[in-house]
């Protein structure tokens, strides 16, 4: 199986897990991810499963490497959103990390589509709240301690 078939292959899975239905008279497009996402954990072992696999693909087409990674935080984003009881069920509906992963994939296979300002803010963006989530607690903890410490 060569590249484009592999994304055709992709694409029909992508369009089973986000864009399958349509609500009728507004429009919007939902899919199994959204579906098998109210029974809790199936959606998300879903998601990440088919995530997983564009990832994979996007190795194999040599996709720029800063793409893979903002692949992975559309996917974790998913995931932490996904968490929240009724909020990640209807965030599914909207984010849809499968289209955007898919479509980053098919933009940038075979080194074909440029590398964006904008794909090193959404990466850089991700990993400064991941500092912030990170650091806050542990100043927060320091200061705790030295206040009891100091008395």
């Amino acid at each position: 199986m060569d590249n484009r078939e592999r994304l055709e292959a992709l694409r029909r899975l992508q369009r089973l897990l986000d864009s399958a239905f349509r609500v009728p008279g507004i429009g919007v497009r939902f899919g199994w991810d959204a579906i098998l996402g109210l029974v809790p954990g199936v959606g998300d072992a879903m998601t990440t499963l088919f995530a997983l696999t564009l990832l994979v693909q996007a190795v194999r087409m040599r996709v720029p490497r800063i793409i893979q990674l903002r692949m992975v935080f559309n996917t974790l984003l998913d995931l932490l959103i996904g968490v929240l009881p009724v909020v990640g069920d209807v965030a599914d509906v909207f984010w849809k990390s499968n289209a955007r992963n898919f479509a980053l994939l098919e933009r940038h296979a075979g080194g074909g589509g440029r590398v964006t300002t904008g794909d090193w803010l959404f990466v850089g963006g991700v990993l400064a709240v991941c500092a912030a989530v990170t650091a806050v607690p542990l100043v927060l903890l320091y200061w705790i301690v030295r206040s009891v410490a100091g008395g």
